[in-house]
C-alpha cells in the first residue's frame, strides 16, 4: 500500500491518528517558556477583550441597536473623533520635536555626559502620568501656578488668553511632556543606526547636507519615524488618569467616557455602552500597533 505525500511528510501513515500526531509534534516544538506568557495573555488579555466584545454586542436597552453601532454614532461617536484628534496632534508635534532633540543628541555625542542625561531624563519623562503629572502642570500652569506668576510679570497673561489645564490645548501641553521622550528614545537608535560610509558616499557624489537628507538618510529614517508616530498615537489614545485628573471627569476623551459609563451605570443605565466604547478602542489600538510591528520591521532593514 503506498503512502500518501501528506502522511510521508508528517512521518505517519495515512490513517485517523495522523492529524493528532501532527498536532501533538507541533506543539512539542514550542518553547515550553512560552507556556507562562501565553497563560498571562489569556488571562489579563483575551479573556477580558472577549467579554468586552460580547457585552458591546448587546442592546444599549431594550428593543434599540447594539451598543457598538450606538458608539459610532452621534455624542458617542464625537468622542471618539475628539480623542483620535487629540492622539494624531500629540503624536504628529511629538514626533518632530523628539526626532531633532535626538538628532540633536546623536550630532552632539562627544558632549560628555549629554547622552546619558538626555535619555534618563527621556525614560523618566516617557513614563510618568496620571495624577502626578497632572498635579506638576497645575502647580505650574493652572491658573495660580508658578510659571502662570511668572508669564504675567511678564506681559504674558495666560488667563486672560482664555488658557486652562482643563480644556483641550492644556491636555496637549501636558501630553506633549511624555509624547517628545518617547519619541527621543525611539528614534536614538534609529539615527545611531545611519551608516557612516553611507553618509560619506553621498559627500563624495556631491550631494549637500540638505540632499543628503532629503534622499538618502530621510527615507531610510522614514519607517522608524512612522512608526514612532503610531507608536505615540496610540500612547495618547490609551490615557487615561491624567486627562481625567485635569478635567475632573469632565473631558470628552473616550477613555474617559469609558469610566464615566461603568462606574455610573446605576445613573445611566448604559454599562454596554461603556463596553462598546472600549471595544472600539481596541480595535484602534490593535490597528495602530500592528502598523507600528511593521514599520519597525522595515526600518530595522537599514541597520542590519
Amino acid at each position: 500500500m503506498s503512502v500518501t505525500p501528506v502522511a510521508a511528510m508528517v512521518g505517519g501513515a495515512s490513517d485517523g491518528r495522523t492529524p493528532r500526531l501532527a498536532f501533538r509534534r507541533a506543539l512539542g516544538r514550542l518553547p515550553v517558556g512560552l507556556a507562562p506568557f501565553a497563560a498571562f495573555l489569556g488571562v489579563f488579555l483575551v479573556w477580558p477583550a472577549v467579554g468586552v466584545v460580547v457585552s458591546a454586542a448587546q442592546p444599549v436597552r431594550d428593543g434599540s441597536r447594539p451598543a457598538l453601532l450606538e458608539a459610532v454614532s452621534g455624542q458617542y461617536g464625537r468622542t471618539i473623533i475628539e480623542s483620535i484628534r487629540l492622539s494624531a496632534i500629540t503624536s504628529t508635534f511629538g514626533a518632530v520635536f523628539g526626532t531633532l532633540v535626538a538628532a540633536a543628541v546623536v550630532a552632539l555625542g562627544h558632549r560628555r555626559g549629554l547622552r546619558n542625561t538626555v535619555t534618563g531624563f527621556s525614560a523618566v519623562a516617557a513614563n510618568l502620568g496620571g495624577i502626578p503629572l497632572a498635579f506638576a502642570f497645575v502647580a505650574s500652569l493652572g491658573f495660580q501656578g508658578l510659571y502662570t506668576k511668572l508669564l504675567a510679570g511678564a506681559g504674558i497673561d495666560l488667563n486672560a488668553m482664555g488658557f486652562k489645564m482643563s480644556s483641550f490645548a492644556g491636555i496637549v501641553v501636558v501630553y506633549l511632556y511624555f509624547q517628545i521622550p518617547l519619541m527621543t528614545i525611539v528614534m536614538l537608535p534609529a539615527i545611531d543606526g545611519l551608516k557612516r560610509e553611507v553618509r560619506e558616499a553621498a559627500v563624495v557624489h556631491g550631494a549637500t547636507p540638505s540632499q543628503y537628507w532629503l534622499r538618502v538618510g530621510g527615507p531610510i529614517l522614514a519607517p522608524a519615524f512612522l512608526g514612532g508616530v503610531v507608536l505615540l498615537f496610540a500612547n495618547a489614545f490609551a490615557a487615561y488618569a491624567t486627562a481625567y485628573a485635569l478635567s475632573s471627569g469632565a473631558s470628552r476623551l473616550v477613555s474617559v467616557q469609558i469610566r464615566f459609563f461603568l462606574q455610573g451605570e446605576t445613573i445611566t443605565g448604559k454599562a454596554n455602552l461603556g463596553y462598546a466604547l472600549a471595544a472600539w478602542m481596541i480595535v484602534v489600538m490593535a490597528a495602530a500597533m500592528s502598523a507600528n510591528v511593521l514599520l519597525r520591521r522595515r526600518s530595522e532593514r537599514w541597520r542590519s
